[in-house]
């Protein structure tokens, strides 16, 4: 590999220890890597642009002509090496410390810390989290609570550990490139793969990670070429790195064989990531008015087009030999109240009944408490590792049944549940926190990407309510000035007095409303909690860097 002298110049404050992630020799790893992949990212984005541009014209996603060999073809990813071959129950949470301490010991087959969309990506959090996954892949990490006698470390087993590093269109803005900001799934992906990776193949194990939101398989030969060039930079055997891609955009769905052979060397198989497909259909057909979504609380996993996507997930996934991983399960323990947590656990029940019925292979939870239930399903109907030897030829998906409009009804209750979940998020997002439990729902950046585009579908297209009024910004604003009267008596109690509630309400508002729907609201929010300054400087051998 040819040496660079690009300038990479890193920005924000932060600990001593934060050096220890920021080396000159790490630095110089990103700083190779972005000097290649980085001007391939902008013409995929670029290219999803217009992608879009197409479907807002009135086109809609289909099979792709030119890779109908592709999906035609007899191929196999890959074998998967013995760790990851029984992954029946997955826990998934920020990168947090002593949430990894409780993922790791929850008794989940595996856990996949998050830099994504459970975590709200300040400088602290995202390097924070690179210094508790390294003592976690060390076995040493450790927590001391702040108020109470108590000392959180690992058992003596622990979870698998993977890894989901921040979707491609995302930047890190305390780190340059010239006058570029690296994108942050390179400097996620990067900064643990050069940390980490050794350690773990002497353990016998592997770099494994989670794709997020992909929407075309060009984009998962750009991950592959990532993982080759890293393995070959840092003398870790090809194909050691093994990664899961979440099918949770629209697009994709329609290229799940060509995603895995792009990755086939590199496959772990396919995840359903629920919440965010829902997100991608609003946004895939935000110019459709025949495809107006129903209350989010109506759209589940029997939606037609929701169970269409998630067989086709199976079906693909076990004739290419791998997994095919079911989605969220977002709901948490309601203390003091049996029966409304009966009713809970009872919905929990049914949709891992229906995943391991329909042949995946593993599900996902939010919460350690539900490890144990969905384990107890998987384990009555999945008495062997996995299900990927289960052909499901009988499954037949067409184009159409991927698009299919969902039903239900809109209602009051329904937007005020947006607003008010929408808000609450993002501004616990601004403070720094990206997993939030409302309502007994366990929140993330994808279920308030639903809350806001789906308002900003209802007001963009004059959609009614089911009393027969039409939602418009007018209709928005009263609702939400009521829900803010609300939130704000219970603020003191709950927050004190350093909340963002006026900046979270400002910018929902202006989300929702907008003339042109923002791609993710995570892009301008992120102005908000980024404002980096230069201190870092660091030297390498190749020159200051």
């Amino acid at each position: 590999m040819s040496k660079v002298s690009t300038r990479i110049q890193v920005y924000g404050g932060g600990s001593a220890e934060f050096d220890t992630i920021l080396t000159p020799e790490a630095l110089e790893f990103l700083e190779q890597l972005a000097e290649w992949s980085v001007p391939r990212i902008h013409t995929l984005l670029a290219a999803r642009a217009e992608t879009q541009q197409r479907f807002d014209d009135g086109e809609v996603p289909t099979f792709l002509a030119k890779t109908q060999t592709i999906r035609e073809s007899d191929w196999t990813v890959a074998s998967l090496p013995d760790a990851l071959t029984d992954r029946r129950v997955e826990i998934t949470g920020p990168v947090e410390r002593k949430m990894i301490i409780n993922a790791l010991n929850s008794g989940a087959n595996v856990f996949m810390a998050d830099f994504e969309d459970s975590s709200s990506p300040t400088w602290e959090n995202m390097i924070h989290g690179q210094i508790n996954l390294r003592d976690a892949v060390a076995g040493t990490i450790t927590y001391q609570h702040p108020t109470k006698d108590k000392v959180y470390s690992l058992n003596p087993t622990t979870a698998l550990l993977m890894v989901r590093p921040r979707g491609l269109h995302l930047v890190e803005s305390h780190m340059m490139v010239g006058d570029v900001p690296m994108p942050a799934s390179l400097v996620d992906f990067g900064l643990f793969f050069f940390h980490n990776a050794h350690r773990l193949m002497e353990q016998g194990l592997g770099p494994y990670f989670y794709l997020p939101k992909l929407e075309s398989h060009e984009e998962a030969r750009l991950w592959n070429d990532i993982f080759v060039f890293s393995q070959d930079l840092l003398g870790i055997p090809q194909g050691s790195i093994k990664a899961t891609v979440l099918i949770e955009t629209l697009p994709a769905a329609f290229e799940m064989d060509e995603i895995l052979y792009e990755l086939r060397e590199h496959s772990a198989g396919l995840n359903c990531g629920r919440w965010d497909y829902i997100f991608s259909y609003i946004k895939t057909f935000r110019n459709h008015p025949d495809r107006i979504l129903p209350d989010r609380g109506q759209v589940g996993m029997t939606q037609p087009f929701l169970r269409a996507y998630s067989q086709l997930a199976v079906k693909t996934c076990h004739r290419r030999g791998v997994h095919g991983m079911g989605g969220m399960a977002a709901q948490i323990p309601i203390k003091n109240a049996p029966d409304a947590n009966e009713r809970a656990m009872s919905r929990v029940r049914e949709d891992k009944l229906r995943e391991v019925q329909d042949g995946h292979d593993g599900t996902w939870v939010a919460h350690p408490a539900l490890v144990s239930l969905a384990r107890q399903i998987f384990d009555s109907h999945m008495p062997e590792p996995n299900q990927t030897s289960r052909q499901r030829d009988d499954v037949q998906v067409s184009e159409l049944d991927l698009i299919a409009v969902p039903e239900g009804t809109r209602t009051e209750d329904g937007l005020r549940t947006n607003i008010n979940v929408g808000i609450r998020y993002l501004e616990s997002w601004l403070r720094g926190q990206g997993c939030v439990p409302l309502y007994n729902l366990m929140e993330d950046a994808a279920t308030a990407e639903i809350s806001r585009t789906q308002i900003w579908q209802w007001v963009r297209h004059g959609a009614q309510l089911e009393d027969g009024r039409v939602v418009d910004t007018a209709l928005v604003s009263e609702i939400m000035n009521d829900e803010m009267r609300k939130i704000s008596g219970e603020i003191e109690q709950t927050i004190g007095t350093s909340h963002r509630f006026d900046e979270a309400s400002s910018l929902f508002l202006n989300l929702c409303t907008s003339e042109q729907l923002e791609d993710f609201l995570t892009v301008p929010a992120y102005e908000l909690i980024s404002q980096p300054q230069p201190t870092i400087e660091k030297e390498s051998r190749y020159g200051t860097i």
